[in-house]
């Protein structure tokens, strides 16, 4: 049963008939109607009637969103905006859709996202990387690849996590290799801009560069770690990453 206030809440005391109309009638009586027609159906019609006179404001977000409260699914609504656009006109189409892509768009649980990055991935992501934790904001992964002949990690950060400033350290050679394998993240070097990171780029970290590397805020990433052979080579770890600097990063 749909029971509306809203005509009371906000113009009650200016327009108290239209008030008493907009929440008794129209919605406590005609929307009420469901052995007529269905709350799904009075959705459709009424999405479709106001896209027709271009009204998409607060209240066609009401109804947009009345429209998936009551069953009607994301693949449904592109299809009738979309056959409603030859009727009501392109660019009102345009306008709707681009409220409805805000309104059907649903939070990813954070295991299902996890697991939508893992299937792109030629290597799974391994475990949780407690061994490095304390170097790192948030919860990364870590899966050995190769510990043989040049060391190989597969690194997979969670959304907005990253690693502190750290430098590789070596008396001859040494450094890192970062191959990008999944997601979006950035990398940064002491002094200089950071850089994004996408499938396919490869970063060459020489041995003594304070840097450090991580994923994006609305984006899981995963690289693979490649150590530089060298001569007594080692890792220290520094700083975290400032907060309001990652926060700033576009």
């Amino acid at each position: 049963m749909v029971k509306q206030t809203a005509g009371r809440e906000q113009l009650g005391a200016f327009a108290p008939k239209f008030a008493q109309l907009n929440d008794d009638v129209l919605f406590g009586e005609v929307w009420n109607r469901e052995e007529k027609l269905s709350l799904r159906d009075r959705s459709v019609v009424t999405v479709v009637s106001l896209m027709a006179q271009g009204l998409v404001d607060s209240s066609f977000q009401f109804h947009l969103t009345s429209a998936k409260n009551n069953g009607i699914t994301k693949e449904e609504i592109a299809e009738i905006l979309t056959h409603a656009a030859f009727y009501a006109g392109w660019p009102k189409a345009w306008a709707a859709f681009r409220m409805a892509k805000e309104v059907w768009t649903e939070e990813v649980p954070v295991d299902s996202a996890k697991e939508a990055h893992e299937k792109n991935m030629l290597s799974p992501i391994g475990k949780p990387n407690d061994g490095f934790a304390r170097y790192f904001t948030g919860q990364s992964y870590l899966a050995p690849l190769s510990t043989e002949q040049v060391g190989i990690f597969n690194v997979t950060f969670e959304p907005g996590c990253r690693n502190n400033w750290h430098i590789h350290h070596a008396a001859s050679g040494g450094g890192q290799i970062l191959v990008c394998v999944g997601g979006r993240g950035f990398y940064q070097e002491w002094g200089r801009e950071a850089q994004k990171l996408y499938p396919g780029d490869v970063v060459n970290i020489p041995a003594g560069v304070k840097h450090w590397h991580g994923a994006m805020p609305d984006s899981w990433f995963s690289h693979l770690a490649v150590e530089v052979p060298g001569v007594d080579t080692s890792n220290e770890w520094l700083e975290a990453v400032d907060d309001a600097a990652y926060s700033s990063l576009k």
